[in-house]
């Protein structure tokens, strides 16, 4: 028995498709942006912030590199709306983004700062730089650099585990590919269009993230 491939159904539901790309496009840039943000915070109160904060923020990234994405977005979703924080679908999604790639993106930047030369943090005081120019001009900037191609690929191992937030009702690609077979029957042509569209964000993502560094580290390697 031959199959019969049918994707005549993609001008009717391109609508559906446009929306769910949409829907991760936004998952990708509001959790890559803050996502990094709140790493780099937990990198600096790991490698150097108070001692009394390094536990707490240790607890947080241990918890979540060691838990599973979906448990995660589960509790956020269904658990939390227990204790009065209720959000909707689309909310929960970022944060639960938010959350997991601040972890792992913690680790990965405190392994940059944490090779910076001691000597830089001295040369940093010596041309009267407050903590927070030497951490910045000094610290970070040269680690992002040493680490940004891990980093990078992290955003994107983070964007493609997005597929998971469809459990939750978050309409992204996932959501609109379950949708779309659970209408026509066509499960193959859905998921394999939905997979070359996955293709095709994380070969976009990856390039533009590459274009990035290569924009915030020019000044610097022109200098060295």
């Amino acid at each position: 028995m031959t199959y019969s491939f049918d994707f005549s159904w993609i001008g009717e539901y391109l609508p559906v498709l446009l929306k769910g790309v949409g829907i991760t496009v936004e998952l990708i840039l509001v959790g890559a942006f803050f996502g990094v943000a709140l790493g780099t915070l937990c990198a600096w109160i790991r490698a150097l912030g108070p001692l009394w904060l390094r536990p707490v923020v240790g607890a947080y990234v241990e918890m979540i590199r060691n838990t599973p994405f979906l448990i995660q977005l589960f509790f956020i979703f269904f658990g939390l709306p227990s204790l009065g924080f209720r959000m909707s679908e689309l909310q929960a999604a970022n944060l639960a983004m938010i959350v997991n790639l601040g972890a792992y993106s913690c680790e990965i930047i405190r392994a940059g700062i944490q090779a910076t030369p001691r000597g830089q943090f001295e040369a940093g005081a010596s041309l009267a730089m407050s903590p927070i120019q030497t951490f910045w001009h000094v610290v970070l900037i040269p680690s992002l650099q040493r680490i940004w191609p891990a980093l990078s690929s992290q955003i994107v191992i983070v964007m493609l585990g997005s597929a998971a937030v469809s459990q939750i009702a978050a309409e992204d690609l996932t959501f609109a590919a379950n949708f779309i077979q659970s209408r026509n029957f066509r499960a193959f042509e859905a998921y394999l269009v939905s997979t070359v569209i996955y293709l095709f964000l994380a070969i976009v993502l990856r390039q533009l993230l590459r274009g990035a560094g290569a924009l915030l580290f020019a000044k610097r390697r022109a200098a060295q």
